[in-house]
């Protein structure tokens, strides 16, 4: 097959890791032919531009800044995207067929763009759902709801749920939520297909943690918990702020990794409290942070106690693939949690809820981890292989 996937994400190398790369290099090697068409954003300074690497065609659309940047600037990009999209398909892409068009959210704002490819080739068309917006945005207080610009999201949500010819949802909550608040859309073509990655299991030695820990100047002697991923206001980190300032456990050290709107202002509270239990650093390269993911013990999940709409982070693979157990602290409305206590691979809680998160933290940092690789991996390999998804994904084409 000939397939086009549309992404904000940026993506630069079919080779490096991450949930969109792996699903994209399982085609590949499976034969069919991919185009990905991604943003590079006006900071990087590069035209747009088409180049054939790894095997696949990647055409790079120049934007706006639409992520880690103001408000204003993300929602002007964001609206312009694929008025910049359609005019780099027609430029650079305007003999070639596609079968497939595959995309995911974020954001909703592809329509014109999906609508163009399947009109043009009669290609079928499959969303990968990983982020329920505008619903989100209203969560985070982001746009008004009921609002001008909250209505015309709307319609663009109904419009992309309407062209789609498969929506894969990363949890069951997921299905639901979209079966229940859009009746309109066809159940049958609503579905499950998780997160997914190509599992690399790596088997450090004792001793080799500890020259880990030693280099980023971490203890030898305590269970560390690492919260490594986006640092951003769905995350609601404040309740990890408070979590390190109220665990008083001499066992347990807190490490936070990662980049985002709410960076500056933990570092600035690193800064005023100079926490002993624990340490900040920002974005690591994707292979240094999984060898320093690999000398932690317990992985940790938060979000935003006020969402509505059931979140299911991606960061869940990361400490799966490693095999620690997790902390979820949430909302009530997302499943992760759920997942990760019925197969035995940590505990969910509430987010906010400090009694619990400090009960949690001294059961774990005080109990032998080493049964938690062989369920977390296997939680890994039955669900969130990416094998799983390209099967869901080719399920749906009836002409293969």
């Amino acid at each position: 097959m000939n397939i086009i996937f549309l992404t904000l994400a940026e993506i630069d190398s079919v080779e490096d890791r991450g949930i969109y790369q792996d699903l994209l290099r399982k085609f590949r090697d499976e034969g069919h032919d991919m185009t990905i068409v991604t943003p590079v954003q006006r900071r990087r300074n590069i035209a747009t531009n088409l180049v054939k690497k790894e095997g696949v065609s990647i055409l790079q659309v120049k934007t706006l800044n639409i992520q880690k940047t103001n408000i204003f600037e993300k929602g002007i990009g964001t609206m312009a995207i694929e008025y910049q999209y359609l005019a780099a398909l027609k430029e650079f892409l305007f003999n070639t067929t596609f079968d497939l068009v595959l995309y995911s959210t974020p954001p909703i704002t592809l329509v014109k763009v999906i609508d163009y490819i399947k009109r043009r080739d009669s290609a079928l068309s499959y969303l990968l759902l990983k982020d329920i917006f505008p619903q989100n945005a209203v969560d985070m207080k982001m746009i008004k709801e009921n609002g001008f610009i909250h209505r015309q999201f709307l319609k663009k949500e109904k419009k992309l749920y309407e062209i789609s010819d498969g929506i894969g949802c990363m949890s069951p909550a997921n299905a639901d939520f979209i079966r229940r608040h859009h009746p309109e859309v066809d159940p049958d073509k609503v579905e499950v297909n998780p997160n997914s990655v190509e599992p690399r299991y790596s088997a450090f030695a004792e001793t080799q943690k500890e020259e880990i820990r030693r280099k980023y100047q971490l203890p030898l002697d305590k269970k560390i918990l690492v919260y490594g991923g986006n640092l951003g206001k769905p995350q609601g980190l404040d309740f990890l702020l408070e979590t390190i300032a109220a665990v008083k456990n001499e066992k347990a050290f807190f490490v936070i990794v990662g980049d985002g709107t709410e960076y500056t202002r933990i570092l600035d509270w690193f800064t005023l409290h100079k926490p002993s239990n624990a340490k900040l650093f920002g974005k690591l390269p994707k292979e240094d942070y999984d060898v320093l993911l690999s000398s932690c013990d317990i992985g940790l999940i938060f979000l935003d106690k006020n969402f509505l709409i059931p979140n299911f982070p991606s960061r869940l693979l990361s400490y799966l693939e490693i095999g620690i157990p997790i902390i979820s602290a949430t909302d009530p409305n997302t499943d992760i949690g759920d997942i990760i206590e019925k197969n035995g691979c940590g505990y969910k809680l509430l987010a906010g809820d400090l009694t619990t998160m400090q009960v949690t933290v001294d059961k774990l940092v005080n109990e032998d981890l080493s049964a938690y690789k062989e369920r977390c991996r296997m939680l890994l390999e039955n669900e969130y292989h990416v094998n799983r998804s390209y099967k869901i994904i080719m399920n749906r084409m009836p002409h293969v």
